[in-house]
């Protein structure tokens, strides 16, 4: 890691569309999230302590932890990175200019391409495993985890919470409709190896992915997304989501034609890096309280 997790939850910014479109998504866990930035107000926020000497101390146990190669910290950062990293285009860009306006997507069609459902469905189910085993990292338990991953989700608050919302309504209802659930375990049925090693994304996390062959990580894959469709349709149907509720949602700060949800979802992936943004308070958050309860 080129920056310390310090500099990284400093550096983490207050607005954009990043910030925009999750704030949008608070109507599902109301009151869940809000954006801490900074390194010493995330101390304050999870310990409640506002006496320095202790704040200094914790803060350099978590350096300590997070700079300690043996933990899996680095990895699950490195994973949450990296499934934004491989979605993201040079549009990008060309988008922070407009940050805080309200953007018309039509005027940028012609620089998007949708994704093929396939391709839709393989990044949705990567994103889905980055987290899972991201999770074990964390919590230092083996990468193929899936009950206690599972059984976490219930538990789930936070930056956390609204990471998960936001896979399940940016990408899985908009780009892949309301049945996004089946339609994904369908595609992933008749998927086969070859398929998964053209995906930028699996080519770069499948080191991690549990499985000895790409058969096998495609197994894993499968079987990772099957065991959460329980809390995902939960999800939808508490929440009564559709592709249009989440549309209205965020047309706070873009404007879009129910008609024009591929290219929203191709948007979305090119100019926001939820993962990377909610990981890295994650990661600060249980760093803080695993200092804590270590010094």
């Amino acid at each position: 890691m080129s920056k310390s997790i310090f500099q990284l939850v400093d550096e983490l910014p207050t607005g954009g569309l990043t910030i925009s479109m999750l704030k949008a998504l608070d109507f599902v866990a109301p009151g869940e999230w809000e954006n801490t930035v900074g390194f010493v107000n995330t101390i304050k926020k999870v310990t409640g302590e506002d006496d320095e000497d202790l704040i200094q101390q914790i803060g350099e146990r978590a350096i300590y932890l997070f700079n300690d190669k043996s933990q899996g910290y680095q990895t699950a950062l490195w994973l949450y990175q990296t499934v934004d990293a491989t979605d993201r285009a040079l549009g990008a860009a060309a988008l922070a200019n407009k940050v805080g306006e309200k953007i018309p997507l039509l005027g940028f069609l012609n620089s998007v391409t949708p994704k093929a459902d396939k391709a839709q469905t393989i990044d949705l189910t990567l994103k889905l495993v980055a987290e899972l085993v991201a999770f074990c990292q964390i919590n230092g338990i083996p990468g193929d985890s899936i009950g206690d991953f599972v059984a976490s989700l219930g538990e789930y608050s936070g930056e956390s919470l609204i990471r998960m919302v936001a896979l399940v309504c940016v990408d899985g209802l908009i780009p892949l409709g309301p049945g996004f659930i089946s339609k994904a375990l369908s595609v992933l049925d008749q998927t086969n190896p070859q398929e998964l090693e053209q995906n930028s994304t699996f080519q770069s996390i499948k080191d991690v992915i549990p499985g000895d062959s790409p058969a096998g990580k495609l197994n894993f894959i499968g079987e990772s997304f099957d065991s959460v469709k329980g809390w995902m349709s939960g999800l939808v149907s508490a929440n009564d989501l559709t592709p249009q509720k989440v549309v209205r949602n965020l047309q706070g700060f873009i404007d879009v034609a129910d008609d024009k949800l591929d290219y929203l979802a191709a948007f979305i992936d090119v100019s926001t890096n939820y993962y990377e943004h909610t990981g890295t308070q994650t990661l600060a958050h249980r760093l803080i309280e695993r200092a804590v309860a270590e010094i």
